[in-house]
């Protein structure tokens, strides 16, 4: 007789999901984050002058944030603490991820890193990147 598994369509789908993630972050060749679907989520626009990157890291402060962009890319390091109260607790539920994280994100075009800004607001991290302004091809005569 064969055996029956019993199929939860919404818990099915959510586990589906999360183990077609991680296999695809590996064929990626990128790591998880540690804190599994509590990295950082971002927004990537561009304007004609400049690159604007928002994630949101609610209940993490600016001191334990990290901003580092390169010409091409931006990677944001950071960390989520965990209140440390002495007051003992017995939690029915516990869905909040803690420790560090890092996500580096590639940049639609090359920026001006040294002139970057960055503000927290709300839970909100944007950073703006001025872009560094394209050459153009030039013709170069060769000399005999």
């Amino acid at each position: 007789m064969a055996d029956l598994t019993r199929w939860e369509s919404f818990g099915g789908l959510t586990t589906l999901r999360r183990e077609m993630d991680r296999l695809f972050e590996r064929f990626l060749g990128r790591e998880p984050s540690p804190l599994g679907e509590a990295a950082p989520t971002i927004e990537v626009a561009e304007t004609p002058a400049a690159v604007i990157v928002k994630a949101q890291v609610p209940g993490v402060s600016k001191e334990h944030l990290q901003v580092n962009v390169t010409d091409n890319a931006l990677t944001l390091t950071g960390e989520v603490q965990e209140d440390k109260t002495t007051e003992e607790k017995n939690y029915h539920q516990r869905e909040f991820h803690y420790g560090a994280f890092s996500r580096t994100i590639a940049l639609p075009a090359t920026v001006q890193a040294e002139h970057a800004t960055a503000q927290l607001k709300d839970g909100v991290l944007e950073v703006t990147i001025p872009k560094r302004e394209t050459t153009t091809a030039k013709d170069v005569p060769i000399q005999t």
